[in-house]
Formats: C-alpha cells, structure tokens, sequence
C-alpha cells in the first residue's frame, strides 16, 4: 500500500504484487502497457477472470517558472482541493525528489485573496530551489510524476487509512483468494485469471487492452465505492452504502443479471453481508471494459466501500475486505466449466 504506481509508472506496484502471488499461481505474464496477470489451471476452454486494478491518480509536471515553482496538471482524477501543505514525491530518473504543495499563509490572504481557494492552475510545488536552473539540475522536468508521501495506518484496530487503497485494495483481495484456493487443494474446472490491470484511472485502458489478449468467459471485478454515510454526502442522491456493512454488488446495464444473481445467491448461502447500489447508464470501473469486449463478457462488480476517495486518507474496514474476498473465493467454487450465461436458449421457442 506503500509503493507507488501512478497511471502510467505502475511497474514497481506490479512486482510487489507478483511476488506475493508467486506461490499460489501456475503461471503469469505482463502486457505491453504493464498490466500483469497471473493464471491458475491455465490451457482450460473456459476462462474465468477476477480483477481489480493497480494503478493510482498523481500528478505531472507541467511547468516549472523562472523563480523554480512548479505548476502541475492531473495524471487520473487527482483532487486539487486537498493539495495544499501536501508533502509529495517527484519521480526522476535520479530518483525520487521531495517537495511540498505550497499556500499563501491566511495572514496574506484579505482583500481580492479573502476567498482565495485552490484551483488546479493556482497549486503548485516548492521544492526549495532559488530558480528554474536549480530545479532543472535536480532532475526535474516537464512531465516528471508526482505522488504524495504517505503511508497506510489502522484506525480502531477496523479501519485501514491511505491513499490508493483505491485499488490497491482490490489487487490485495484477488491475491488473496488465490491463496485461498491453493492453502485450501481447490481443483477448478476452468482457468482463472488474476489481473492487476493498470490505467483504470484514465478510462479503464489497462483493461480494454487485456480483455483482447486474454478472452474470458466470465469477468468478476472488484474495485471500491462510496461510503455515502460521512458528513456532506447525501445516500438519497448517491446511494445508501456503509463501510462494515459488506461488499456492495451494483445493478448496472454492464452487470450481467445471471451473474449478479449467482453472487447474490452465493452471498445468502455463505451468510456474507452484502450492500446494493445502481448505476443507471455507466459503473466507471473496470466492470465496463470487460463486458462490453469480444462480443459481450458476461462481467460483475463487486465493490468495496470506501470513505474519502480520491485523497491521502481513504479509508475501509477491516470487515468489509475480508468479506469481499470470501464472497469471490465462494462465488469462483459456485461458477462450472462452460457455465452457461444466456438469457435463453433458441430451444426455448
């Protein structure tokens, strides 16, 4: 949770992730773009894939002025409002270069500045430099990555805090399950892919490339959602979800109903807690990538809440990620070998 792997620089994500999975897997590779995929029973006809993704938002360099102030534009949905008094990494091919996101003290601002706020072209970083020239020697320039410098903590003993738990998260659960399945000597009857697929963040393109290469037949995605229950966010407007009430399964045109209602089914049988939520035209994850490929994936999402997305303290609890895992592991032992999808059949008529 600690490493970081920005849209586009996911790699050092990747092998951390790889590693850990080594002993559970028979088998992986990476694509083109970095997105790494392991396999279980590998050459079976039917294919099945759990995913989430590895990468997570930053920032670019984008200009660097004459006094050495650096202005920055998005790499993936980075939140400007929270940047101010930052601590940040910039990633050079000399390593990483420390700095901080600045802001005028509230004693400066009155007047015109009384209600100053920070907008994407107002940020910017302070790396101590006297000039343009000093940052430029430092290693930095014009499309450098930035991340922030943070690391995970606990919160009550049930809370994981950090950022990118949007999805690393997710990574960790799929990782998880095949851990599971090889402590617990299951024999699937099809193969399955773990994919940690990269550059969700700027439109689901890690797996819109690795659902072409792979193919499967069936795709659980799991990614995160909304606490909808914090100060300043309405559940009548956003969706009535929780963190510790369980894994929230979303109702979506890219959801495939039958595998929907097979994890639903699987969720009461195993008595794990589970949420609901609708997205009326687009999930915004994964999920979409994967249905809409090859002439119709039959895809799910599985989704696990999360407080304050998109900053430096996302929050989950401890619950709800171990029961999404259960509720992947258990839903993979429900799902047969040529498992048949279809809403009907032409013998029907």
């Amino acid at each position: 949770m600690n490493n970081p792997s920005p849209v586009g620089h996911e790699s050092s994500g990747q092998k951390l992730w790889l590693e850990y999975l080594k002993p559970y897997i028979d088998g992986w590779d990476i694509d083109n773009y970095g997105t790494t995929y392991a396999v279980i029973n590998p050459g079976q006809n039917f294919k099945v894939v759990i995913e989430g993704h590895a990468d997570e938002i930053s920032w670019f360099v984008h200009y660097i002025n004459e006094d050495g102030y650096i202005n920055v534009v998005r790499n993936g949905g980075s939140d400007h409002l929270i940047a101010p008094s930052k601590r940040v990494n910039i990633h050079t091919k000399n390593g990483i270069v420390k700095g901080i996101f600045g802001w005028p003290a509230i004693h400066t601002r009155h007047g015109e500045n009384a209600n100053l706020t920070p907008k994407i072209d107002n940020i910017f970083i302070d790396v101590g430099a006297k000039d343009k020239e000093e940052v430029l020697k430092m290693g930095i320039h014009v499309g450098c990555v930035i991340t922030y410098e943070d690391e995970m903590l606990v919160l009550n003993k049930n809370f994981y805090v950090g950022r990118a738990l949007d999805n690393r998260m997710g990574g960790f659960c799929i990782a998880e399950v095949a851990r599971l399945l090889k402590e617990n000597e299951i024999k699937l009857p099809y193969s399955l892919y773990l994919v940690n697929s990269v550059q969700e963040e700027v439109g689901l393109r890690g797996a819109e490339m690795i659902t072409q290469t792979i193919k499967p037949n069936v795709a659980l995605v799991t990614d995160v959602t909304h606490d909808t229950h914090t100060p300043l966010i309405k559940p009548k407007k956003h969706g009535d979800v929780k963190c510790g009430k369980g894994p929230s399964l979303t109702y979506a045109p890219a959801v495939h109903t039958k595998l929907l209602d097979l994890i639903i089914e699987t969720a009461e049988e195993k008595e794990i807690p589970i949420q609901r939520e609708v997205s009326s035209r687009r999930t915004g994850t994964d999920t979409d990538a994967f249905a809409y490929s090859n002439g119709g994936v039959p895809s799910a999402l599985i989704s696990l809440p999360l407080r304050y997305m998109h900053t430096t303290v996302e929050m989950a609890h401890r619950d709800d990620v171990e029961n999404v895992i259960r509720l992947i592991y258990e839903t993979l032992l429900k799902i047969e070998n040529g498992h048949n999808f279809k809403y009907f059949d032409q013998d029907s008529f």
